[in-house]
């Protein structure tokens, strides 16, 4: 019974793995597309606890002052659960989709839109997510494991963070910006925000391996 069963598991497990759809894949496609437009106006209050830097110098602290508040643009984890949801191919196709909307159609990018957005110093991280889902739907393409999709998660983010930096310190370079600029601005986009979208990014993932599992289950 266990040899038989065996080649059934694995083929469900390749299944979930590789969601290879023939009718319906571009809806699918569309839909997360959508969902990205959507993850770039929508704003989390992600609220915490911390030790206020106060605590040992003896001020006077309030209950506040021992809660922080992040306020988090889900763009990023968004398309780590694009990428683990619909896999590399289609994946990279729902962001392409984004991208070409955004400059030939319709303003959907986080300021505007039109081809003079090549020149906006975050475009590079819109340019980054086709390279983070590549490298995060390879690792995934051998299983959802936890470390696989931690693995993945690090490697997503990172791209995501390191070629958006990049392209802006290149338009801040065009545009004469003083070092003092860039450092601000890397500071905003790619400070504390990459430990926010490493762990918010390992959650969407996470969701993503239990909606391709339902998605097997109707297709």
């Amino acid at each position: 019974m266990t040899d038989t069963a065996t080649p059934k598991i694995r083929v469900i497990k390749k299944q979930i793995e590789g969601i290879r759809l023939s009718f319906g894949s571009l809806l699918l496609v569309l839909c997360c597309t959508f969902l990205i437009i959507l993850s770039t106006f929508i704003q989390i209050d992600v609220s915490h606890f911390i030790v206020p830097a106060g605590l040992l110098s003896g001020e006077h602290l309030t209950f506040s002052d021992f809660v922080y508040t992040y306020h988090l643009i889900p763009q990023i984890p968004i398309i780590m659960f694009v990428g683990a949801f619909l896999g590399r191919k289609y994946g990279i196709l729902s962001i392409l989709i984004y991208i070409l909307l955004g400059l030939f159609i319709i303003p959907v990018f986080a300021l505007g839109g039109g081809l003079k957005y090549i020149f906006e110093y975050s475009f590079g991280y819109i340019l980054a997510y086709i390279p983070a889902v590549f490298f995060a739907g390879s690792i995934l393409k051998s299983g959802y494991t936890n470390r696989n999709m931690l693995h993945a998660v690090f490697v997503g983010v990172l791209t995501i963070h390191i070629i958006g930096i990049l392209y802006m310190l290149f338009i801040a370079g065009l545009n004469h910006e003083s070092r003092a600029f860039m450092c601000e601005w890397i500071y905003a986009q790619s400070g504390v925000k990459i430990l926010y979208d490493l762990i918010f990014s390992f959650i969407t993932v996470f969701i993503a391996k239990y909606a391709k599992i339902i998605l097997w289950f109707f297709m």
